[in-house]
């Protein structure tokens, strides 16, 4: 599809209280716009909703098979063996 454009949407205004729209002008990268930052962000709050939403879902389906299964693990060991495989990759990561 050469020559073909891509259609955009635009999204509903936004009214904030001043003190807002200074704060958010105030944190600007340089060269960037306030409607790019608000791009960027409403893309990476699309995104950790989507992973919210994925994790309990994964939550739920855990909390189903431990119910069925009778099988459940202690938080701290759970914690305990994270620890262990954070510091394993640690130290394989300062090692490269």
């Amino acid at each position: 599809m050469q020559g073909a454009s891509i259609k955009t949407a635009t999204m509903p205004s936004l009214r904030v209280n001043p003190e807002l729209r200074q704060a958010a002008e105030a944190v600007l990268n340089e060269n960037e716009t306030l409607s790019s930052f608000m791009e960027t962000s409403l893309r990476a709050g699309v995104k950790y909703r989507r992973l919210q939403r994925e994790f309990i879902a994964r939550g739920m389906v855990s909390r189903e098979e431990g119910k069925r299964t009778g099988e459940y693990f202690e938080a701290n060991d759970v914690h305990t063996e994270l620890a262990e495989l954070l510091q394993d990759a640690r130290a394989a990561a300062s090692q490269r």
